[in-house]
């Protein structure tokens, strides 16, 4: 016998049960995403391991008097098959980035109407794209940083750094960047749910700006201002697009409002 579906609330109400199942099925649904994606990595992993260490080649390039000095080793036996997963699975949420942005903004607004669906796609077709340039961004930025770091092996030393560990940099480093970017399209989704009003986010713009000055020293581990600023300065820029993106939002829905809705309790109605 077929089991009956629970008619959704037109309003997108669930039960704290029903909360836990939607949370499930849209992590299994981003999951599976990630794992075809994941494959795609598996296949082409020999030009992508090329690709992530470029910037620590190009530094020993640079430096021939320290080539002996500075190397990738491996370490164990399981760490050639450990790089191999690491590297599929960083593509594989590359590639399904759609799939899980859509998922996570389906889970914030449930039971979505018609113009709620063109809203998520609008989302899906800014949250990409900022992503992705993020970890673009990111892999722009990692010869510097790379070669800052390595500047502070004493003379004599010898740095062989395992590359296992300098893969899960260099991965997490780039999806940093990429999670980073998504700030404003968040901003704007709490706006439209209703959550964060755009003169809350102005009336924050400082707390906001000296938490982005904070992570972006955080992500940027350089002795240098400038490296700091590289990821600062779109994001920023990105926070104050957001609350231009909100106030203009706002200011459509104000203008759809009836102006019966604005009479005060105590005044007679046009009725």
């Amino acid at each position: 016998m077929a089991r009956r579906r629970t008619p959704r609330d037109p309003e997108g109400r669930m039960t704290l049960g029903e909360h836990f199942r939607e949370f499930r099925n849209r992590l299994v649904k981003s999951a599976l995403a990630v794992v075809v994606g994941g494959v795609v990595g598996w296949i082409v992993y020999d030009p992508l391991y090329d690709v992530l260490t470029t910037p620590i080649n190009d530094y020993i390039a640079a430096h021939p008097d320290r080539a002996e000095d500075i190397k990738l080793t491996l370490s164990g036996i399981t760490t050639a098959f450990s790089l191999h997963f690491t590297v599929a699975i960083f593509v594989g949420l590359i590639l399904a980035s759609p799939v899980w942005l859509y998922q996570v903004w389906a889970f914030i607004v449930p039971g979505l109407t018609r113009k709620e669906k063109r809203t998520a796609m609008a989302f899906i077709g800014a949250a990409v794209p900022l992503f992705l340039g993020g970890i673009a961004l990111a892999h722009f930025s990692l010869p510097l940083v790379i070669g800052v770091l390595l500047d502070f092996t004493p003379a004599g030393a010898a740095n062989f750094q395992a590359a296992s560990d300098y893969i899960n940099f260099v991965t997490r480093f780039s999806l940093g960047f990429g999670l980073a970017f998504l700030l404003p399209v968040f901003l704007v989704a709490l706006n439209v749910v209703g959550l964060l009003p755009s003169r809350a986010m102005i009336k924050a713009w400082r707390v906001a700006v000296v938490a982005i000055a904070v992570f972006s020293a955080m992500m940027m581990p350089t002795p240098d201002p400038y490296s700091m600023f590289l990821l600062m300065g779109p994001l920023v820029a990105l926070y104050f697009a957001a609350i231009g993106v909100s106030r203009l939002l706002e200011r459509r829905k104000k203008q759809q409002r009836p102006d019966w809705l604005d009479v005060d309790d105590t005044e007679a109605s046009e009725l």
